[in-house]
């Protein structure tokens, strides 16, 4: 080096400390400009993985920003297909999105592990370990950081602290659950038809599957049963008669099923049901679930080889450890912009938050259809946070509910933007629109061109395969 330039470099590093900030804080400022915005979305459900795919597709393909989607499973399936799944009518393996796979497709980074802990003043979550099937350790706990978090981790059953039910009742949370519930289900029939166990006995084998609420997730479970075990006898595994050896209960505290929906819709599928030869009991409050019973507080005392608890949800706990403000069901409490009350730089949206609608002013309700509008909100309001612009605030549109009894019938009603007040629908229209509203999130995860070929795929394939999985 000469000593010119042995000047120059001194002249020029004199320069840089002698400036107002420090040269660590100067390097700083040079990484904040070299490295993207880090967006962290923790829960892959159709909210979360919806979001992540916009942002991916849109900002971090281009090196805008960089997104990482963080869940504790490492595939996701549509969660109100969970019903199919335990009734056997949907093959898991043909509808599930593998986290990875969608993460290299649409220029995102893939986390797994569950959310244990968050530091909001070093803008960090850490992630917990994850093991594999046979309880191996195959990922470490780890911390992961952020510049704005999007929490969206859903919601868990509520047992509300009735006796035995989360002992010995079976909760449809998650693809595991319904797969256990599907296998108890296809292992009981067989033990009914060959007199196994207690089912010796009894003069007439029989079957009992009670369903601890009538919400959407009971009701549609119901229906999808009634034609499960139609097909398992069709198929051989069972000689019992599908109506008369394998009785369906569905349990309620409320005075009618589907209380959160409108009274006709609630009416017409009651009766809907009971053509299936489904027993509807409302107005029957859980007190106690036994191994094989269910008991009530008008003195009832229901037999039941196969019990589901559909009957509420509540929180994660985790949420309630961040030191973010709560209600008191566990939900993160947000603003209409979807921002925490005290770190505008964490957004929470879906089950596990609290929004005000802008209308009433009581929370939005925890439905599909909000996750996947608040999902398209946050895509552009994320961009507003980004430039340091106002953010809008979130409207939630009812467009309506629809509630699927497989191939026999679906009923609901369409308001909000559709139409001109409230329209009830039953049959192949009503169909036709739930299977819609599965079709747009496909949509929204791989586009229109790979969603028409996806659902090519799945018609062809039920053509060539049982319609109930059999084992």
């Amino acid at each position: 080096m000469t000593a010119a330039q042995s000047n120059i470099s001194t002249s020029e590093s004199r320069t840089i400390l002698n400036k107002k900030n420090s040269l660590p804080e100067a390097i700083s400022r040079a990484q904040d400009v070299a490295t993207p915005h880090r967006i962290v979305i923790v829960g892959g459900g159709a909210g979360g993985l919806e979001l992540a795919t916009q942002l991916g597709d849109k900002l971090a393909r281009r090196g805008e920003l960089e997104v990482v989607l963080v869940d504790r499973s490492p595939t996701h399936l549509w969660k109100p297909l969970l019903h199919e799944v335990a009734a056997g009518s949907l093959d898991i393996h043909t509808h599930q999105v593998e986290y990875i796979a969608q993460a290299r497709w649409h220029h995102f980074e893939f986390q797994q592990g569950e959310l244990v802990a968050l530091n909001r003043e070093a803008k960090r979550i850490t992630v917990g370990a994850s093991f594999d099937i046979d309880g191996v350790e195959i990922l470490p706990q780890r911390d992961i950081t952020y510049d704005t978090l999007v929490l969206a981790i859903g919601s868990v059953t509520s047992f509300f602290g009735v006796p035995g039910a989360e002992e010995n009742a079976i909760a449809l949370d998650t693809m595991a659950q319904a797969e256990r519930f599907r296998r108890h289900l296809i292992a009981a029939c067989m033990r009914a038809q060959n007199k196994l166990g207690e089912q010796a006995a009894h003069e007439r084998p029989q079957v009992n599957i009670a369903i601890i609420g009538g919400g959407a997730t009971g009701v549609e479970l119901s229906a999808e049963l009634r034609n499960t075990a139609q097909v398992l006898r069709a198929y051989g595994l069972h000689q019992l008669d599908p109506v008369r050896d394998v009785r369906i209960s569905v349990i309620e505290a409320s005075p009618r099923i589907l209380a959160a929906l409108p009274e006709r819709v609630s009416v017409e599928t009651t009766k809907l049901l009971r053509k299936l030869n489904i027993d509807v009991l409302t107005a029957e409050r859980v007190t106690e679930i036994q191994k094989r019973a269910v008991l009530t507080a008008s003195g009832k005392n229901l037999p039941a080889d196969l019990i589901v608890w559909a009957a509420g949800i509540r929180a994660p706990d985790v949420l309630a450890t961040l030191g973010l403000p709560v209600n008191r069901q566990g939900q993160v409490i947000v603003s209409q912009t979807l921002q925490t009350e005290v770190d505008p730089s964490i957004f929470a949206f879906g089950d596990c938050a609290s929004c005000p609608s802008r209308e009433t002013g009581k929370p939005v309700p925890p439905r599909a259809q909000v996750a996947h509008q608040q999902a398209t909100f946050l895509f552009k309001a994320l961009r507003h946070h980004l430039a340091g612009k106002s953010l809008p605030e979130f409207e939630f549109r009812d467009l309506g509910s629809l509630v699927s009894l497989g191939r026999f019938s679906a009923v609901g009603n369409l308001m909000g933007n559709l139409i001109s007040g409230s329209l009830f629908v039953e049959g192949i229209l009503a169909r036709l629109l739930y299977t819609s509203l599965y079709r747009m999130h496909v949509m929204a995860l791989s586009g229109f061109w790979r969603m028409t070929l996806d659902t090519l795929t799945h018609w062809l394939r039920r053509k060539t395969a049982p319609r109930i999985k059999l084992h």
